[in-house]
C-alpha cells in the first residue's frame, strides 16, 4: 500500500523547499522505490524545485472538459476526463509529478471532484510513496481528493506569526476530521536561539516539533539562480537537517 505524506503551511515559510528535500532524500535512501509528487498548491513551483517541467495542470485539463466540442464524438465524458488526467502526469527517472493547478473559470476548481479523487486513488496505488505539497487552505484534503495521509508536516518559519499560522493549520486539520494519522511541526530558517524564543508560541499550537531547518545560504543561492533544490549537495545544512527529521519521523521504516 502507498504511503501518503503531506506538507502544509502558509506561503513563504519554506514548504516547497522542504517538500523538494523530502523527495530528494526519498530517492537517495530508497533506491528503486517508486515516488509520486503531487503539487496541490495553486501557486505551483514544486516542479521547478525538482528540475521537472509540467506542460499542463490537472485544473487546465479539467477546464477543457467543460467544452462539449472538446470531447470526441462517441466518447463518454468521464472517459475523456480520465484520459486527460493521465496526460497530465510528468514522468522522470526518479520521481513522477502531478500538478493540480489553480482555479479555472467560475466555480469550484475541483470539478468533477469524484472522478479526480478516483483517479488519484488509482494512480497513487502504483507508487510506494506519494508526497503532497498542499495548498494553504487544504482544499484537496478537506474534499478528500487526497485519499489518506499517514504523516503531515506543518511548516512554519522562525517567526511568531508563522507559528501562529501553523497553529491555525493544525486546528483546520482537526476540524476536517480527515484521515491524517500523524502531524508534526517543522520550523524553518532558524538561527541560534530561535527555537528557545519561540517555545511558548509552539506550545500553544499543540503541535509536536519534529525538528528545525537552519537558514541555509545554499538554498538562497540556488533559489536566486533558479537551480533545482533537488541538486543541493549532501553536506548542505538544509539537506542534513531534513535527513535527520525524516529519520526521526520514521518515514523510511
Amino acid at each position: 500500500m502507498s504511503k501518503y505524506i503531506a506538507v502544509a503551511g502558509k506561503g513563504g515559510v519554506g514548504k516547497t523547499t522542504f517538500t523538494a528535500l523530502l523527495l530528494r532524500q526519498m530517492v537517495r535512501q530508497k533506491k528503486g522505490t517508486s515516488i509520486l509528487a503531487v503539487d496541490a498548491d495553486p501557486n505551483a513551483n514544486l516542479g521547478e524545485a525538482l528540475g521537472l517541467e509540467a506542460t499542463s495542470t490537472i485544473s487546465e485539463l479539467l477546464e477543457q472538459s467543460k467544452d462539449p466540442k472538446a470531447i470526441p464524438q462517441g466518447m463518454p465524458k468521464n472517459v475523456f476526463i480520465e484520459y486527460k488526467l493521465q496526460q497530465s502526469l510528468v514522468e522522470s527517472k526518479d520521481i513522477d509529478l502531478l500538478v493540480m493547478g489553480g482555479p479555472q473559470g467560475a466555480g469550484c476548481y475541483c470539478y468533477p471532484n469524484d472522478i479526480l479523487r478516483k483517479h488519484l486513488e488509482n494512480i497513487g496505488e502504483n507508487y510506494d510513496f506519494v508526497a503532497v505539497d498542499s495548498e494553504a487552505g487544504l482544499e484537496h484534503i478537506s474534499r478528500r481528493t487526497i485519499p489518506r495521509i499517514e504523516v503531515m508536516f506543518v511548516i512554519s518559519d522562525s517567526s511568531a506569526r508563522g507559528i501562529r499560522s501553523a497553529g491555525r493549520v493544525h486546528e483546520l486539520i482537526k476540524g476536517l476530521k480527515s484521515a491524517v494519522k500523524t502531524i508534526y511541526l517543522i520550523v524553518t530558517k532558524t538561527s541560534e536561539g530561535s527555537m528557545e524564543s519561540l517555545k511558548e508560541e509552539i506550545e500553544r499550537t499543540g503541535l509536536t516539533v519534529i525538528g528545525d531547518i537552519p537558514l541555509d545560504p545554499l538554498v538562497v543561492e540556488y533559489d536566486l539562480a533558479g537551480k533545482p533544490l533537488f541538486d543541493l549537495p549532501d553536506d548542505a545544512v538544509s539537506v542534513q537537517a531534513v535527513e535527520a527529521i525524516l529519520n526521526r519521523a520514521g518515514i523510511f521504516n
